[in-house]
C-alpha cells in the first residue's frame, strides 16, 4: 500500500521552526496540522478498494480472494481510524472463509491469529496458529507467527528461539527483534532495530511510518523526548491520520513541555477524529497535571464507560486496573479484572498487575507470595516497577522499594504526571 506525502510542503516548512523553538512540541505545527487536516490518500484509496472487493463477494457462493481482500481493507481502516467494529467485521468475514473451506486455508488461520492478537484474545490466537501449522506453513511464516504468539503469551524462551531461527534482513525480522531487545532491557539496540526496519520500507510509507512511530515510542521510553518528537512529526508527514504519533506529540507536550493547554488541544483533536478511547485516558492524565480533580474524574469515568463495552473485550484491562486502583478507588473491581487477564495470558507483567490489585485490596501477604512466585527477578515495564515499589514500601521493605523506584525512574516518561510526582517524592 503506497501513499503520497500529505501536506509535505507545509509540514516540512514548519519543521525548521520547530527545532528553533525551545519547546519540544511546536504549537504552530499543531495548529497547522489541525487546521489543514484531511484524510490521507491511503484512506481514500482503501475506501475505494473496500467497495470494490465487497461488491465482488457473493454470499451464495463461498469465495476466498475477494473475502480476504475485503477483510484486509477493514483491518487497514481500523488501524487508521480506530473503529473496533471494523476489526470485528474483518474477523467475522475470515471466520466464514475458514468455515467454508473446512479450516484448511493457512492464510485464513494466520489472519484470524493476527485479528485475535489485536483484540487481546491471545489463547485464541494460539489456537489459530496451531491450526495454521497443521495446514502447512512456509518456514518464515511459521517462525514469525510463532514468535508473535509466544511473545504475547509470555513464552519468551520459545519466542527468542523462533527469532534466532528466523534471523533475516527484512522488515519483519527487525521489527520483532526490536520487541525482544526492548523486553531484555536493550533499549539502544531496540531503537536501532526498529529504525532499521523503517529504513527497509522506504517504498512503502505505511510500513515505514508504523516502524518509525514505534521507534519514537522507544525514544520516549528512553527519555529522549527531542528525538521522539522529531520522529512523530516525520510519521505525520507520511500519514496525516497517524493518530498514534499525534497523541505521542500530545504526551511530549504534557510531560516534557508541561504545556497542558497544547496537550489538551491535541488529545481533543484525536478524540474527535479517532474512535479508540485512548484519548480519553490521556485527557484524564492531562487533568492530573493541572490538579483538576473534577475533570480528572470526568474523563476517567468516560474512558471506563467506553472500554467496558463488550466490543473491547480485554483490550484495556491494564488501564482499567490503573484507574480502579487509583482515581476510581475500586480495588475489588481491579482484582477481578486482573484475574480475567491472567486467564487470557500469564506474563510477568500480568502477574504484577494481579499482585498490585491484591495489595491494593488489603491482601498484603497473598500479594507478596504471588510476587515471589511469579514476578520477582522477571522483566517488568515502568508502571509495574512503580507498582511493585509502592507495594514494597507499604510492606515496610524500604530497600526493595527504593530499588524498584530507581528502576522505574530510568523510564520516567512512561508514567503519568501524578505517578511521576509521587515517584520523585518517594526517591527524595
Amino acid at each position: 500500500m503506497k501513499r503520497t506525502l500529505l501536506f509535505f510542503g507545509f509540514i516540512c516548512g514548519l519543521g525548521a521552526c520547530t527545532h528553533k523553538n525551545e519547546q519540544l512540541v511546536s504549537s504552530v505545527f499543531i495548529d497547522s496540522l489541525i487546521d489543514n487536516y484531511r484524510e490521507p490518500p491511503i484512506s481514500l484509496s482503501n475506501d475505494s478498494s473496500m467497495l470494490f472487493w465487497k461488491h465482488r463477494i457473493n454470499p451464495a457462493l463461498p469465495g476466498f480472494v475477494s473475502e480476504i481482500k475485503y477483510a484486509g481493507t477493514l483491518s487497514l481502516r481500523f488501524h487508521l481510524f480506530g473503529d473496533i467494529r471494523d476489526i470485528r467485521a474483518a474477523d467475522s468475514v475470515i471466520r466464514k472463509v475458514d468455515q467454508d473451506f473446512n479450516h484448511r486455508e493457512s492464510q485464513a488461520n494466520l489472519m484470524l491469529m493476527n485479528y485475535s492478537i489485536l483484540q487481546h484474545r491471545f489463547k485464541e490466537a494460539d489456537g489459530y496458529l496451531q491450526r495454521a501449522k497443521q495446514t502447512g506453513l512456509k518456514k518464515y511464516d511459521h517462525l514469525a507467527a510463532s514468535f508473535d504468539v509466544d511473545f504475547e503469551l509470555g513464552r519468551y524462551f520459545s519466542a527468542g528461539n523462533a527469532l534466532k531461527e528466523l534471523k533475516s534482513s527484512d522488515y519483519g525480522y527487525f521489527f520483532r527483534r526490536s520487541k525482544m531487545d526492548h523486553l531484555n532491557g536493550l533499549i539502544d539496540s531496540s531503537i536501532q532495530a526498529m529504525e532499521k526496519a523503517a529504513s527497509l520500507e522506504k517504498n512503502n510509507p505505511y510500513l515505514e511510518q508504523v516502524a518509525l512511530a514505534n521507534a519514537a515510542d522507544l525514544y520516549v521510553h528512553a527519555g529522549e523526548l527531542d528525538k521522539a518528537s522529531e520522529l512523530y512529526e516525520k510519521c505525520i508527514q507520511l500519514n496525516s491520520a497517524d493518530f498514534h504519533s499525534i497523541t505521542g506529540l500530545g504526551w511530549i507536550a504534557l510531560v516534557g513541555d508541561q504545556n497542558d493547554s497544547l496537550a489538551e488541544k491535541i488529545f481533543e483533536f484525536v478524540r474527535i477524529r479517532n474512535k479508540l478511547p485512548d484519548a480519553l485516558f490521556k485527557l484524564t492524565q492531562m487533568a492530573q497535571l493541572r490538579g483538576d480533580t473534577v475533570s480528572e474524574k470526568k474523563w476517567a469515568l468516560a474512558f471506563f464507560s467506553e472500554v467496558t463495552d463488550s466490543v473491547y473485550g480485554n483490550m484495556y484491562n491494564k488501564y482499567m486496573i490503573e484507574l480502579c486502583t487509583g482515581i476510581l478507588h475500586d480495588p475489588v473491581r481491579a482484582e477481578q479484572i486482573s484475574k480475567v487477564e491472567l486467564e487470557n495470558r500469564t506474563t510477568p507483567q500480568t502477574y504484577a498487575w494481579y499482585v498490585w490489585t491484591l495489595f491494593s485490596n488489603h491482601k498484603k501477604q497473598e500479594a507478596y507470595k504471588e510476587f515471589e512466585k511469579n514476578v520477582s527477578g522477571r522483566p517488568l515495564e515502568t508502571l509495574e516497577l512503580y507498582w511493585m515499589g509502592k507495594m514494597m514500601k507499604g510492606m515496610n521493605k524500604g530497600y526493595n522499594a527504593q530499588e524498584f523506584f530507581k528502576a522505574a525512574y530510568v523510564n520516567k516518561y512512561d508514567l503519568s504526571p501524578a505517578q511521576l510526582k509521587d515517584l520523585e517524592m518517594n526517591l527524595e
